[in-house]
């Protein structure tokens, strides 16, 4: 249950967060930032069986929001569970049918720190280049799974990353689209 909407869903065994929603994912969605009217694309990255989709989903009616999840069982249960609630705006898809021309205004995960950090950092890689210039990400991690070395390569690799809040062992992460070589954090300006 979250302050503004609440929302039954439906979970299985072999489903990260099975018997109640994560309290990284409940932070990110809590927290979060507000939703950003005229937004179009949005993804949940590594979805789940939905809860961060869903959410979004509820509170972003006029976008289209991406579920991508490569697991199907969680990705049948995100399907399911969007029809259940009546939301007519979740695309539950595995990660080769995203369609490549579609930019992302917002990425929002909790993502698959346990996958390994290498694996990971290809993951984020491959969908941060994917926001659109105006876009932001919104990552929630567990400080002692790398939160903070996570943030660093963050910005090493050229995407500003600034901590929003840090609760009960979570960091909230908030990502900018890549700068462009040369120019100058903040500005827009080269």
């Amino acid at each position: 249950m979250l302050p503004d909407l609440s929302l039954t869903l439906t979970t299985d065994a072999g489903v990260f967060g099975r018997h109640r929603i994560d309290p990284g994912t409940k932070l990110l969605l809590v927290d979060g930032p507000e939703p950003v009217t005229g937004d179009r694309d949005l993804m949940d990255l590594g979805a789940g069986y939905g809860p961060i989709a869903l959410t979004l989903a509820v509170r972003n009616p006029a976008a289209r929001i991406w579920a991508v999840e490569v697991n199907d069982r969680a990705r049948a249960l995100c399907g399911e569970n969007a029809a259940a609630a009546g939301l007519t705006n979740v695309s539950v898809v595995a990660p080769e049918e995203v369609p490549p021309e579609i930019a992302f205004a917002r990425i929002w995960s909790n993502p698959p720190i346990r996958i390994g950090k290498t694996a990971l950092r290809d993951l984020l890689s491959v969908w941060l280049a994917r926001l659109a210039s105006h876009g932001s990400a919104h990552l929630v991690v567990q400080k002692h799974l790398g939160s903070d070395s996570l943030q660093r390569w963050l910005s090493a690799q050229g995407y500003p990353t600034e901590r929003r809040c840090s609760k009960a062992g979570y960091r909230l992460l908030d990502v900018a689209p890549r700068l462009q070589a040369g120019s100058v954090p903040g500005t827009g300006a080269t």
